[in-house]
Order: C-alpha cells, then sequence, then structure tokens
C-alpha cells in the first residue's frame, strides 16, 4: 500500500495519478472533502474530488478517520510501502494560528512518528513560505523569515525534523520539500491560492487582458520574479526520494530540501508564455493589494544545492514547456 495524503488537492492528486501511470493502484487517498472556506469575495475554492476522475486507488479515509486509526494502531500491520504527506492548511491568508498548527505541525508528527516507528519512506510537503522576504533561498536559520503563520507552522516541523536528525533517530527516509510557485493540471480547485498560470489563464479567456501587479517590492511593473516549478517534476521527486523509480537514492535520506528549479522568472514571462498557448492579449497592471502587505513574496528563487546533493539529478521542465504540457492534459479541457 501506498498512502497519499492530501490525495485530492492539487500536487496529492497529480501524485495518485503519476503512481496509476506507474502500475500502481494500491493507493490509499487520505483528505478532507469539506467545502473550503472563501476569504475572498471574488474566486471562492472549487470541490476537490474533481481533481480524482478517473483516478484508480484501493481506498479513501477522511483525514480525521485516518488520523484516529493511526492513534489506534490500525495500520500497524499493514505492508506499507511509502507515504506521501501532502495534507496541510495551505492557505496563507489564514490566521487560526490553532488551526494551522494542528493540521500543520501535530498532524505531520503523527504521520512522521507512524513512519519512522515501522521504517517506512517518508516524503512531506513543506514550502518556500518559511523564507518570507529573505532574499536568500538556501535551506539555513538565517534565510528562513516566514510572514504568516503557514509559513511558521511548516517550519516549526521542518525543525522538528532536522532536530531528529541530528540526534540520528531517523533510520529511515524522511525528506521535506519546500515547494516554490508550483502551477500544473488540477488546481482549479484552490480559489485564490492557485498559482498566477491560473489566474491569468481565467483572465485572458474571459476578457482578453492580463492583470499583474504595478512596481512592488522593488520591482517594476510585472517584474516581480518567482520560482515556477511543474507540478510534474515535484512528482517525480516525491517519487524519487520514496524509492519508487528505478533510479533511487542510496538506503536512506533524510533532508530538508528546496524543490524548485533554481530559476525565478518574471510574470510578464508567464503571460507570454500563456499567450503562445492561448491567443494574444494584452497585459494590464493594476494596484498592489492592501491585504498582501507583509504576506508577499516579490522574489523567490530556490537554491537547489540541497537537493542536488541529496541525489535529485533531473532537469526540470522549462516554463513555456510546463504550461504547454499544463493546458494539454485531459483535466484542463474542462476549465
Amino acid at each position: 500500500m501506498i498512502i497519499v495524503t492530501g490525495g485530492a488537492g492539487f500536487i496529492g492528486s497529480n501524485l495518485v495519478h503519476e503512481l496509476n501511470r506507474m502500475g500502481e493502484r494500491e493507493i490509499l487517498v487520505v483528505d478532507n472533502l469539506a467545502p473550503a472556506a472563501n476569504l475572498s469575495g471574488a474566486n471562492p475554492a472549487g470541490p476537490k474530488f474533481v481533481n480524482l476522475r478517473g483516478a484508480e486507488y484501493a481506498d479513501y479515509m477522511d483525514k480525521v478517520e485516518f488520523r484516529r486509526a493511526v492513534a489506534a494502531g490500525d495500520f500497524d500491520r499493514m505492508s506499507i510501502r511509502a507515504i506521501f504527506h501532502q495534507g496541510a492548511c495551505s492557505n496563507t491568508l489564514e490566521d487560526d494560528g490553532r488551526y494551522m498548527m494542528d493540521n500543520n505541525f501535530t498532524y505531520s508528527k503523527e504521520v512522521l512518528a507512524f513512519a519512522t516507528r515501522f521504517g517506512i519512506p517518508l516524503v512531506y510537503a513543506s514550502t518556500a513560505a518559511v523564507y518570507g522576504l529573505s532574499e536568500e533561498f538556501a535551506p539555513v536559520a538565517a534565510n528562513e523569515r516566514p510572514l504568516n503563520v503557514y509559513g511558521y507552522s511548516k517550519l516549526v516541523f521542518d525543525n522538528y525534523v532536522r532536530r531528529l536528525m541530528a540526534e540520528k533517530s531517523l533510520g529511515s527516509t524522511v525528506v521535506g520539500m519546500r515547494y516554490f510557485n508550483v502551477y500544473g493540471p488540477r488546481e482549479q480547485h484552490k480559489g485564490r491560492m492557485a498559482s498566477v498560470i491560473h489566474h491569468f489563464t481565467r483572465e485572458l479567456r474571459e476578457t482578453g487582458v492580463i492583470r499583474m501587479f504595478r512596481g512592488s517590492g522593488g520591482f517594476a511593473d510585472g517584474e516581480q520574479r518567482r520560482d515556477f516549478v511543474f507540478v510534474k517534476d515535484l512528482c517525480r521527486i516525491n517519487l524519487y526520494f520514496a524509492g519508487l523509480l528505478p533510479e533511487r537514492p542510496a538506503p536512506a535520506v533524510q533532508a530538508v530540501v528546496n524543490a524548485g528549479t533554481g530559476e525565478a522568472r518574471t510574470f510578464k514571462a508567464v503571460a507570454e508564455a500563456l499567450m503562445q498557448v492561448h491567443g494574444a492579449g494584452r497585459i494590464e497592471f493594476i494596484p498592489f493589494p492592501g491585504d498582501l502587505k507583509n504576506r508577499y513574496q516579490h522574489f523567490t528563487e530556490a537554491d537547489v544545492e540541497g537537493l542536488r546533493g541529496a541525489g535529485y539529478a533531473a532537469p526540470f521542465t522549462t516554463l513555456e514547456e510546463g504550461v504547454k504540457e499544463t493546458f494539454a492534459d485531459p483535466s484542463m479541457q474542462a476549465v
């Protein structure tokens, strides 16, 4: 059995479909399909279940049911090959610290304890939000200054893992991946939290105009830069560290690494790539939203030395190719 928490979400559902393409069907999907809160009046989050259309898996459990089952020892005698822990609250505008810490820290500790007790490879989702406004993105304490409780909750768990690594109390693979700006198919349910690739596409199709922020954070209009990483590349990294690819790492890896391309691209470059796919449009610059002040990363660029040092050597998909592949995916035809 392979367990994917957050398995109906953006990255988790892509992992399930990728596992299917590899011939894997013995998969337990764990998620919470309750409607997401709509923090803004526009662009509400949509249902996640659509991400699993066409997927094949052995079982589904609600997150609450899964946590209870783990605590009760229901999985103790089950043969589990890998756990992909993608389940979390990823809403950067969520301010309920108690809720965030339970979802992103306590839940992760429970999964980690279970995985290490039985020597199950665990690959879990962290985030580039731990770096906040830092201009350096090597995964070291000096660069880690989260702007919101989401980034903070992820950093606390990363540090918990690092402490166990330093104590040499992790005998099996445990890899935390700090996802940078992920895009690709199956993110339409995320509402405001979807990538700019998704938002720009909707605007371009509906109005012929792509709206992006005026100059902010020391960058000119549309020149804010992010490390945009294609979701299928992230699936491959997950599968590599879990030991499910032919080119697998050495027996056990313990690391917290950046999962990004190492090359920042401008928002204008994103718009140009989308116009190559959807047709010509124009760019309009809008004021920077007040509710994102001191909560927005104007620049991200992964330092991938740790990722390469941990053994992952495959190249990343370019922004232009990733955008083309996103909208060629059958799941995007109804979007």
